[in-house]
Formats: structure tokens, C-alpha cells, sequence
């Protein structure tokens, strides 16, 4: 872990106020216990190229049609 991130948060810690000290502390203690979850990206790897570039050509110009489009309707 890098030494100057635990320097400037402890720096920043010393001008806040006790209570949002306090939260700043529950927030860590609850960051320590939580579990990592996911699958690592080199497990991934052996899905790199599985869908088809026309597929992949399709999905992108369809994502390029509906962006950034409004139907008022919708909900």
C-alpha cells in the first residue's frame, strides 16, 4: 500500500470533525470485511473472440441508433 494515500487521508482526517471521523472509520471497517467477488480477467481470456465481428458490427450500430434517444412515452 502506498504510504503518501495513508499520509494524505490521515491529513485529511485531522481537519474534519469527530462525527465525520467517525464515519470515515465505520466506512473503512466495513471496506476491510468486504469480500472481493467476480472472476478474475484471465479466466475471461478464453472468451476473447467468441462472438463474431458481424454480430459484434450489429450490436454496436444498435447501440448507436437507440442512444441518447428519449421516448417520453416509455414510462
Amino acid at each position: 500500500m502506498s504510504i503518501p494515500i495513508i499520509d494524505e487521508v490521515v491529513e485529511q482526517l485531522k481537519v474534519m470533525p469527530q462525527h465525520l471521523q467517525w464515519q470515515v472509520l465505520e466506512f473503512v471497517r466495513t471496506l476491510a470485511k468486504t469480500e472481493i467477488r467476480g472472476t478474475p480477467g484471465e479466466q475471461l481470456l478464453g472468451f476473447a473472440g467468441a462472438i463474431p465481428p458481424e454480430d459484434l458490427q450489429l450490436m454496436q450500430e444498435a447501440i448507436e441508433q437507440d442512444c441518447e434517444r428519449i421516448d417520453i412515452n416509455e414510462w
